[in-house]
């Protein structure tokens, strides 16, 4: 039986001979192919400055460590999203705080933000989840009156938009390259920002602190993309639009399709903003028929692949419930969404057949 999986990942020709050119150039490092991508893809993200890192955590935490946090300061994020949000945070010595999220968009609420900023609060850091851009109008709205920062965890939404702005341009913008990514390096993250200086500080902290060799400014750390790892992505970034336009129509037929079936609540692409659909997360009805665990199950054994992102709140881990600086806010809807969620594919791979057989698996559960 044919699977489908949950993400695909395929490259084409131009990938491999880019990659074969960086090969034979004997510049494997960092180098000039990963200032290419960092060109490329400031234009079109419309930004002065894009530096490239290792990966999208280290995006997250090099953005944050430039800010210099100290202990006691606080930075608000959403309690539904990836570990490396809140390992980042952590990591740069601040303080977790949440605020929970809309069921519509399963992104940060403005109003609950609000309602957490003190002064020990620093940083905003809204999560544009799953490919569809958090209300940004209303959180630079806050940050503003607040004189607090803005970082963007955009690892999930290249080129996503709010009202025609791209994701990545309200405050520092962070990016991840991961291997299922809509843009792919298989490991990489990119950092945004509009501050030649911040960008300054950041190209000297991912080489050890160095501007010139052996010149060392800061304790830095080595967070260089390899020009190997920008050679993989630099050729996806003309063709990124074709992405996305089919992800656009995948979704499109998906939420057709699946809007007639009455357990489930299929997502929705919020008017103003432009959903780049990374994923496709559906909600099973607490009264359904079966629970999303076993919809898991009857999606697996007819072949397409399917997700949880993510089984739990993020910061329901013992790890993470011990530590005094991960604040445990009430956050109601995070913890239903979290039980009850499911993505299905999405991505540019499908084929009609695919999505077709896809529908007629859920529709068929009774």
């Amino acid at each position: 039986m044919k699977t489908i999986p949950i993400s695909k990942v395929e490259f084409g020709a131009d990938v491999e001979a880019k990659v074969l050119e960086v090969l034979r150039s004997g510049v494997i490092a960092q180098g000039p192919v990963v200032a290419e991508l960092e060109r490329n893809f400031a234009e079109m993200l419309g930004v002065r400055n894009v530096v490239a890192v290792n990966n999208g955590t280290t995006s997250l935490f090099a953005a944050l460590q430039v800010l210099e946090l100290k202990e006691g300061d606080e930075v608000i994020t959403s309690p539904f999203t990836f570990v490396a949000t809140i390992n980042a945070i952590l990591n740069s010595g601040a303080t977790v705080r949440f605020a929970d999220i809309s069921e519509t968009d399963f992104n940060l609420r403005p109003e609950l933000i609000r309602g957490l900023v003190n002064s020990a609060t620093r940083v905003l850091l809204p999560v544009h989840l799953y490919g569809q851009a958090a209300d940004m109008g209303a959180i630079s709205g806050i940050a503003a009156d607040a004189g607090l920062e803005i970082l963007e965890d955009a690892a999930q939404a290249h080129m996503a938009t709010f009202e025609g702005r791209k994701v990545g341009t309200w405050g520092t913008g962070s990016f991840s390259l991961y291997a299922t990514k809509n843009l792919t390096s298989g490991e990489g993250g990119l950092i945004s920002t509009n501050s030649d200086e911040l960008a300054d500080k950041l190209r000297v902290l991912r080489n050890q602190g160095m501007r010139q060799r052996y010149q060392y400014e800061i304790a830095g750390n080595n967070f260089r993309m390899t020009d190997l790892q920008a050679a993989v992505c630099v050729p996806q970034l003309s063709k990124y639009s074709e992405v996305v336009a089919s992800r656009r129509r995948n979704a499109e037929f998906l939420s057709e399709a699946l809007g007639r079936v009455t357990w489930l609540k299929t997502p929705k692409e919020v008017q103003g903003r432009q959903h780049v659909w990374h994923q496709y997360t559906l909600l099973v009805d607490r009264d359904a028929p079966v629970s999303r665990d076993v919809l898991s199950e009857i999606l697996t054994e007819a072949g397409v692949g399917s997700g949880f992102y993510y089984p739990k709140v993020v910061f329901d881990y013992e790890c993470y419930l011990r530590d005094p600086r991960v604040v445990q806010d009430h956050v109601p809807v995070a913890f239903d969404v979290a039980s009850r969620c499911i993505s299905i594919p999405v991505h540019q791979g499908l084929t009609r057949e695919d999505l077709v057989h896809i529908v007629n698996t859920i529709s068929g559960v009774k």
